[in-house]
């Protein structure tokens, strides 16, 4: 079983029936016990960052999370679930977040281009991601779309893949070698990150159709192993 974090924040449900549509139980739930009883556990969320820290402070729910993470139990933040997961965020001043991952989440900047377009923030609705490591070297160079990425979220999933996002921060890490793909939206901003059992998106697979499901699957499945 899949456990989906429930602190009063964003819409649960619409995760839970991405994974019931790719053959994976999942369930809802804000029970540190059951957290830690799941076979694999999803850290979603919209909303402020101080506000998501809060609540799961208030649930109790921290604890739990650095506790799976460290157990080696598959891991899977979505959105603002992979922005709580680093050292702090600026949004409406700087804020402590559970400081798994070290770095930032900092605001789009605004363009300094002479008469740039403006750059809307939020960024929200369709982009591509750069996946990481997806090629193999060969005689002739690297060729980017040759093997599957060493990343095992992203089995199946062609480089330059289209997701959907709502997001007006953006993470930071300090270490680069976590960075498992990168989106361009005015800066190259990073999408997504893997680190052993933790792996964590700024778009949201359970609106982004066919291979927002193959994101869900990947994870079930590593979640069965």
């Amino acid at each position: 079983m899949i456990a989906i974090i429930d602190y009063r924040m964003g819409n649960l449900r619409s995760v839970q029936k991405g994974f019931e549509k790719v053959g994976h139980e999942a369930f809802v739930t804000g029970n540190p016990e059951d957290i830690l009883a799941a076979n694999g556990v999803v850290l979603p969320g919209v909303g402020a960052f101080k506000d998501c820290m809060s609540n799961l402070t208030e649930g109790k729910l921290i604890d739990p999370i650095h506790k799976v993470i460290k157990g080696g139990k598959p891991f899977l933040g979505i959105c603002l679930g992979l922005q709580l997961l680093f050292t702090e965020g600026e949004e409406f001043g700087i804020h402590k977040g559970l400081d798994i991952i070290k770095g930032r989440v900092v605001r789009f900047p605004e363009p300094r281009t002479p008469n740039p377009e403006p750059l809307k923030v939020p960024h929200m609705g369709w982009n591509s991601i750069n996946i990481r490591g997806q090629g193999v070297k060969g005689s002739r160079g690297l060729n980017p779309r040759t093997l599957e990425p060493s990343n095992p979220l992203f089995k199946d999933i062609p480089d330059n893949s289209y997701f959907y996002f709502v997001h007006s921060y953006y993470v930071v890490p300090e270490d680069d070698s976590i960075i498992a793909s990168t989106t361009d939206y005015g800066v190259e901003f990073v999408s997504s990150i893997s680190k052993d059992n933790l792996f964590a998106v700024q778009f949201h697979p359970e609106k982004s159709q066919e291979m927002g499901l193959k994101i869900l699957k990947n994870f079930g499945d590593m979640c069965k192993t």
